[in-house]
């Protein structure tokens, strides 16, 4: 099944969205981190998503990274990462 640049570029936006939803000191206490794991589209294509927390700087920021590939493939197809400093 064919997966959209759209479908993607959502569930990109919708791991930021619940990065960012956590507090500053929640997401300080898993990072560094990541994982991946498969999941779904809103059409039912499977697909692998990885999420990545890292330092930035000498701990004064935290650097949140997602991709988003359809299973199998070697290289993600939609990406997307922020930076958010220590209050």
């Amino acid at each position: 099944m064919a997966v959209s640049d759209d479908e993607l570029a959502a569930l990109v936006e919708e791991e930021l969205d619940q990065a960012l939803a956590m507090s500053w000191t929640e997401v300080s206490r898993i990072t560094p981190w990541g994982d991946s794991y498969v999941g779904f589209t809103a059409s039912g294509a499977e697909v692998e998503i990885e999420r990545n927390y890292l330092w930035e700087g000498e701990g004064e920021a935290i650097r949140i990274e997602v991709s988003v590939r359809p299973v199998g493939a070697r290289t993600a197809e939609a990406v997307a990462s922020v930076t958010i400093p220590r209050p």
